[in-house]
């Protein structure tokens, strides 16, 4: 049993890394990322209000008038992660995508442990962490550094990409402290996930509708759906699958083990999309120095979780 456990949280991880790629299909369809972010984020909503409901999850939904307003403001992080996700695979590939989300989330976990921050118990970091920490910051510096001529030109140059895949990156320990402190007034994981993920729909809708009528961004192009494969629809539901999942998993396993497989899975999917090019992906081959940064992110990252 615990065995499928450890599988399912690893398989989690693997689920953010095609959630990724399959919207990028979805902003190819519509051609705006905030458009397919607020189509993605709808289906998540969807399915997470239906399993709520057929669980019989949604009836604590009138205790959210009792928890503080930001308790409820968790979902803010997913239209950041999901649309930078869409603007950075392109972009930087897969593998240095994921890498720079993995070093955002380490060291705000960082963060939040050292100092205490949004109800967390205050941790003193011990020299594994420290370890750990110096491991993901080497590992994500050689795999930016291993950007070859696949990445479209200027990309290197522009720091701004990677400054939001870290930013991105930062935004789920954020988000999954926040969460935390929902479920502990709700006491129901689906209900929290369900109230967060509408929380992001209706931001990133409100976001589109003002970027749409100041045009800074085109109006979603909905007849491109019909040549979208059908597998550029499953970003909601890994969306919502591994929100269900981590959820389930954590007081399963613990935390610090379903976050390394979870992190895990995600780099080590993101690698096998770069190299053979999945999901209409350029391909990335591995070489020695992108294995060697993989290495040192996923050692850096497990360190860290099992310190």
């Amino acid at each position: 049993m615990e065995t499928a456990l450890l599988g399912a949280a690893l398989l989690a991880g693997c689920l953010l890394a095609v959630q990724a790629s399959a919207n990028l299909q979805l902003n190819r369809a519509v051609g705006t990322p905030y458009g397919a972010s607020t189509l993605q984020l709808s289906v998540a909503t969807g399915l997470l209000a239906v399993l709520a409901l057929a669980t019989g999850a949604l009836g604590v939904l009138a205790r959210t008038a009792d928890v503080p307003v930001w308790h409820l403001l968790g979902g803010l992080a997913s239209p950041l992660y999901i649309t930078s996700g869409i603007l950075l695979f392109p972009r930087l590939g897969a593998l240095v995508t994921a890498g720079l989300f993995v070093t955002g989330q380490m060291f705000a976990s960082l963060g939040l442990d050292s100092f205490g921050l949004l109800g967390l118990a205050r941790e003193e970091p011990d020299a594994g962490i420290v370890a750990g920490a110096l491991a993901v910051l080497a590992g994500i510096t050689v795999i930016v550094r291993g950007l070859g001529a696949g990445v479209p030109g200027g990309t290197r140059t522009r720091p701004g990409w990677l400054a939001l895949g870290l930013v991105a990156g930062a935004a789920l320990p954020v988000q999954g402290a926040v969460n935390a402190r929902l479920r502990a007034g709700l006491d129901e994981p689906l209900t929290v996930a369900a109230v967060s993920f509408t929380v992001a729909t209706l931001t990133i809708a409100a976001l589109l509708l003002v970027l749409t009528a100041t045009r800074r961004t085109p109006r979603p192009r909905l007849a491109g759906l019909r040549a979208m494969p059908w597998w550029g629809w499953l970003g909601g539901a890994c969306a919502a699958a591994y929100v269900t999942g981590t959820f389930l998993l954590l007081p399963a396993i613990g935390a610090a083990v379903t976050i390394a497989l979870t992190v895990t899975g995600q780099q080590l999917t993101s690698a096998v999309i770069d190299h053979y090019g999945l999901f209409r992906m350029p391909r990335r081959p591995m070489d020695a120095s992108r294995l060697l940064g993989l290495a040192l992110l996923l050692g850096g990252a497990v360190t860290i979780q099992l310190s």
